[in-house]
């Protein structure tokens, strides 16, 4: 094989404009001209990569025993508010529908920022007894939420069109602590599955979702130095249960408040997909997800006896590949080869296959794969073996670099000035020593001019380490990060 490693300047450099750039370039999502702030448009291209990761997600979900509902979009005033902790989480983020044409109306409907009210209240007409449970549903909806923060494509949006919120229902804190690991494991299968490297962490206590007894969160970290909250799974207990009074019979015939989880994913997942694997030429897809996964780039031959070899062959391995189940393009556009590549590489299809008068004669075709941009000619006949064996590698090397580059984002650190010169230069994550006392936290927070994330799940004890805020022995490490 001979290629020439593609270059990631651009992509570290000055990533905010490279990733507007690539979803442009790709046709991936339309963003700043539709006229609503932090609003965007899926195009067709990036639509079908959308498209593929939630039935990724959906093939998890299903195989784990969720079954998939779809709630109305509006929510009572009345109903959001049930819950008291989890209303004062959103009011300020909550979009109201107030008239019905030209007539206010009589309830004010909230635009869902998330459904654990209106699915905690349909549940406590559906589920009467333990015999029912566990219970697991999921939804694929937009949620809503009026960000006033800087709006960014995909990662701070005020529509939220890619929403994966699962809810169950259990008889016991136990088997709801049970579902909580059960869904951090199914994150982690579906975020290996893309080769998102990341970090699970204990949210503190000051910013835990709203309504729960506490949240598991996954986080990653971006080109640019940031740590992006990419999945979380919270233990909601009785608190919505209780606020809807909404109770089951159990084993022994009395009546108790069910236990609830609830868990997300969002457009980052297809952000960070983009942003993980992508070089200065655009887009580096997985193979299992790519909406392209094999395109056959013809090259024009200068005889009709040649350019009818070069047909057939092409039509043959075409052929042969949708046969085996591989997504394939020809592109046949009267354009030349080199402006095909750039296209195709822009949308990072994985493989492409160049067929011209010399391989067609000899039987040939040559495979160029688009992380390393390494080529390599194949008996035409081998071309699905080879094709799925590049797939192989590339997911193979695609993972091994993203852990790679998350590795070495991570500083884990007893010194104050090491973690604020980590910090300032947006290298990343920085784990310091923590006593466990919330104000000290919070210190840091001022200190570093960063966001705790929370501290490493499972816990993993600092073993003769100090505080570096009060000086008490530490208990763990406490993460921090700018975030977006």
């Amino acid at each position: 094989m001979a290629g020439s490693q593609p270059s990631r300047e651009k992509w570290a450099s000055d990533f905010p404009r490279w990733f507007d750039w690539v979803l442009e370039e790709a046709e991936v999502y339309d963003y700043g001209r539709y006229p609503v702030k932090g609003m965007g448009v899926w195009m067709p291209y990036g639509f079908q990569l959308r498209r593929r990761i939630t039935e990724m997600i959906r093939d998890v979900l299903d195989g784990l025993g969720h079954e998939e509902v779809l709630f109305p979009l509006l929510i009572p005033e009345a109903l959001l508010k049930r819950e008291t902790e989890h209303v004062k989480g959103f009011e300020d983020e909550v979009y109201w529908v107030t008239h019905g044409g030209l007539k206010p109306l009589d309830v004010k409907l909230a635009l869902r920022p998330t459904s654990e009210t209106s699915i905690t209240y349909m549940e406590s007409f559906w589920i009467k007894s333990y015999k029912q449970l566990p219970k697991k549903y999921y939804q694929i909806v937009s949620i809503f939420r009026y960000e006033t923060k800087a709006t960014r494509p995909l990662i701070r949006l005020r529509e939220v069109t890619t929403f994966k919120e699962a809810h169950t229902v259990h008889d016991s804190f136990e088997d709801a602590e049970r579902q909580v690991l059960e869904a951090v494991d199914a994150y982690k299968r579906i975020f290996d599955s893309l080769g998102i490297p990341y970090v699970v962490s204990r949210r503190p206590e000051w910013d835990k979702f709203a309504g729960a007894l506490y949240t598991i969160a996954f986080d990653t970290v971006m080109p640019d130095g940031r740590a992006l909250q990419i999945g979380t799974v919270h233990n909601l207990g009785q608190n919505f249960t209780k606020a809807f009074d909404f109770k089951i019979q159990l084993s022994d015939e009395s009546l108790d408040y069910p236990w609830q989880t609830s868990y997300g994913i969002s457009d980052r997942i297809v952000a960070t997909v983009i942003s993980i694997h992508g070089d200065d030429r655009g887009l580096v897809l997985p193979p299992s997800i790519a909406p392209v996964q094999a395109v056959i780039v013809p090259i024009p031959a200068k005889t009709p006896e040649d350019a009818k070899l070069v047909e057939d062959l092409t039509v043959s391995v075409e052929r042969a590949l949708a046969n085996a189940g591989i997504r394939v393009r020809t592109d046949r556009r009267d354009v030349r080869p080199g402006s095909k590549y750039y296209y195709w590489e822009a949308r990072g299809v994985p493989v492409r296959i160049e067929i011209g008068a010399r391989e067609a004669r000899e039987s040939k075709v040559t495979l160029v794969r688009r992380d390393t941009l390494e080529k390599k000619t194949v008996d035409a006949e081998m071309v699905v073996v080879e094709v799925r064996k590049l797939f192989d590698s590339i997911y193979q090397d695609l993972y091994s670099r993203a852990k790679g580059y998350l590795k070495g984002r991570i500083l884990r650190t007893h010194s104050l000035d090491e973690a604020r010169e980590w910090i300032e230069q947006r290298k990343g994550i920085v784990e310091i020593p923590w006593c466990g006392n919330e104000n000290c936290a919070l210190k840091l927070e001022e200190e570093l001019d960063a966001k705790a994330l929370g501290t490493p799940w499972p816990l993993e004890p600092a073993h003769n380490a100090k505080c570096p805020v009060c000086g008490k022995p530490a208990i763990t490490w406490m993460r921090y990060s700018k975030t977006y």
